[in-house]
């Protein structure tokens, strides 16, 4: 089944890497496995790279929140990184390691769909490893445009599903849709609710020419709202309706959250999730 066909059937639920809290560190198989449990139809995975070439799951510049220590992992060789443990939320040393990608990919074929992030650092790679393993079907990618983003997709990988980050408006559909790439929707942030790609006339002409709109309900910054304040911080403090219903009822076809299970029992108890 491909992104298309599975948002006939439900919301997308898109776990921001994987599901995490207390000891479970993100971007780990367990919070991943966790996801999974709690409901997600995709997760996303940050992939970086080793000085010998080795890609591995970790979000780059967060080794001191992730493992208490001031250092880069791109400057090391895999088999020091694959000997350092995550810490939890309280900086004390947890259990879980850091993953290769190679590993990743094989323990989540066939179950789900991937959202790749920093996919632009390493793309030859990744879209080798993911070829390798079979998974084109189940890998999504995303980025801002740019002639560089363009000229990837176009000359590696033009079959990989794309997602284009686009603010306020979304000037370039009719010129994406022209490419030879795989240009399957766009990944929308807003300020305030009459935005432009907010609008129910928006959605409606991504729909018409097939496409879907991804939109966050996660909070990088509260001070740079993605989505209008209708958020998980805002599902969870002030009215799930206001934070998470809101965005089902306008139409958006994914919905990235950091809190998977709470997203997909309110969605199914208000009846929002089925399509």
């Amino acid at each position: 089944m491909n992104l298309i066909e599975k948002s006939k059937e439900n919301i997308i639920i898109v776990a921001h890497r994987g599901a995490a809290g207390g000891n479970i560190p993100c971007n780990t198989m367990a919070s991943y496995e966790i996801a999974l449990k709690q409901g997600a139809d995709m997760i996303e995975a940050d992939v970086s790279c080793s000085r010998d070439g080795k890609l591995f799951l970790f979000h780059p510049g967060m080794e001191l929140a992730h493992l208490n220590k001031i250092c880069s992992l791109k400057t090391k060789k895999f088999s020091s990184i694959s000997k350092m443990k995550y810490v939890n939320f309280d900086n004390t040393p947890t259990q879980f390691g850091i993953d290769s990608f190679d590993d990743f990919l094989e323990t989540f074929k066939g179950r789900c769909f991937i959202n790749i992030d920093k996919f632009w650092s390493n793309p030859e790679k990744i879209y080798e490893a993911v070829k390798r393993h079979g998974m084109l079907d189940q890998i999504l990618v995303k980025s801002k445009i740019s002639k560089s983003v363009i000229s990837v997709l176009e000359n590696l990988c033009p079959e990989l599903p794309f997602v284009p980050i686009v603010s306020e408006t979304h000037p370039m559909h009719e010129e994406l849709e022209k490419m030879n790439i795989n240009y399957i929707g766009a990944e929308v942030l807003f300020k305030n609710d009459s935005s432009t790609v907010a609008s129910d006339e928006f959605i409606d002409m991504m729909h018409k020419d097939g496409k879907l709109v991804w939109v966050n309900s996660i909070i990088y910054d509260y001070k740079e709202q993605l989505s209008g304040g209708h958020s998980d911080d805002s599902a969870l403090t002030v009215s799930e309706d206001y934070g998470w219903g809101w965005l089902a009822d306008k139409g958006f076809d994914f919905i990235q959250t950091d809190w998977t299970m709470m997203l997909v029992d309110y969605l199914k108890k208000s009846n929002k999730y089925y399509r």
